[in-house]
């Protein structure tokens, strides 16, 4: 579906004047380095790499002509004057740079917030030269707690780092406060019971069905056979029982297939031992397993399923664990 999507965009011009839906479309690569090639293949010539969080323009897409890829998207790089060549989508996360102007009141409870721009660092200090915790990434949420306007005038939040419990300060401008619209629920009518959610690890998609009916697809990512052992997705049915809206996840070497994600968004746990659909930017290779045993998911994806499923998560509460939650299915 995303592919005949995205032909469209290669068709020739029509004669209407839309504005161009790649002005500001951006991208951060996210593997240690990524190639650039003259054509949308990886047999083509290269024509140099890139290093793990640059940013790239984005000004077009293509569909290569490897039929048996599990993901044919490739996107053109360059400006609009000069296309400098091809990269593999599956390695750029797209991003945008939106500023914002900082909320200078915050709620006791805090607000659930998303970075705007491709990435920004979490300090200890709210300023540049203080050290810095970890690099927060495009549409990753988190909890600012309370601001502040360093002697230089510039306006910091204080964000909440939820598994070490601490407190750390990031540039307000990289930051959008979210709203309540935006977190509503979505079909709120339709009960727990005539909803279901299905996952199918054998065409990596997963579904979600009102009465029966599929009413949302999208391309997934689940457990795999890494280099250091075998993360499986459990197959069965489950619940959708335990729900955060951001959390930090890590565990495990980094240098030996561990991780440490901050502000992973739109979590939604259906096992004890941590199986979840959540939002995903470290890779956009979705479509083939390469998880740890979750469900990965875009983040714009994630974020509907979260709207979607039962429990509900109040717009101040950091999550909502027990009650009535969505039946999920994952079969093979």
């Amino acid at each position: 579906m995303s592919g005949l999507g995205l032909a469209g965009l290669l068709a020739p011009p029509l004669n209407f004047h839309f504005d161009n839906p790649f002005a500001t479309q951006q991208g951060r690569v996210t593997t240690r380095t990524v190639w650039v090639y003259k054509l949308p293949s990886k047999d083509a010539e290269k024509v140099r790499f890139y290093q793990r969080d640059t940013v790239l323009s984005i000004n077009n897409t293509a569909i290569s002509d490897d039929l048996e890829a599990h993901n044919r998207v490739w996107y053109q790089i360059g400006t609009e004057d000069f296309a400098e060549g091809y990269v593999y989508s599956g390695d750029i996360h797209p991003v945008r740079t939106v500023l914002n102007t900082p909320r200078i009141e915050i709620p006791k409870d805090g607000l659930l917030a998303e970075v705007s721009v491709p990435y920004t660092d979490a300090h200890e200090e709210p300023n540049n030269e203080s050290d810095t915790v970890y690099r927060m990434y495009y549409e990753t949420t988190h909890w600012v707690k309370s601001v502040t306007t360093n002697a230089d005038g510039q306006v910091w939040y204080q964000v909440r780092d939820d598994k070490w419990d601490k407190l750390y300060y990031a540039r307000a401008e990289h930051i959008r406060i979210m709203t309540a619209d935006e977190l509503a629920p979505i079909s709120p009518e339709v009960s727990s019971k005539d909803k279901k959610i299905q996952v199918r690890l054998d065409q990596q998609i997963v579904i979600a069905y009102e009465y029966n009916i599929p009413v949302f697809v999208t391309a997934a990512s689940t457990g795999a056979i890494l280099q250091v052992g075998t993360y499986t997705t459990p197959q069965g049915d489950f619940l959708t029982f335990y729900k955060r809206p951001s959390r930090h996840m890590a565990a495990g070497d980094i240098a030996a297939s561990g991780f440490d994600l901050p502000g992973v968004p739109w979590v939604q746990y259906i096992t004890d031992g941590g199986i979840s659909f959540h939002g995903t930017f470290w890779h956009n290779d979705f479509g083939r397993p390469r998880s740890h045993g979750c469900i990965n998911l875009a983040s714009n994806a994630a974020k509907w399923l979260y709207r979607w499923t039962s429990p509900q998560v109040a717009m101040n509460k950091e999550f909502s664990f027990g009650g009535v939650g969505t039946k999920v299915e994952i079969i093979e």
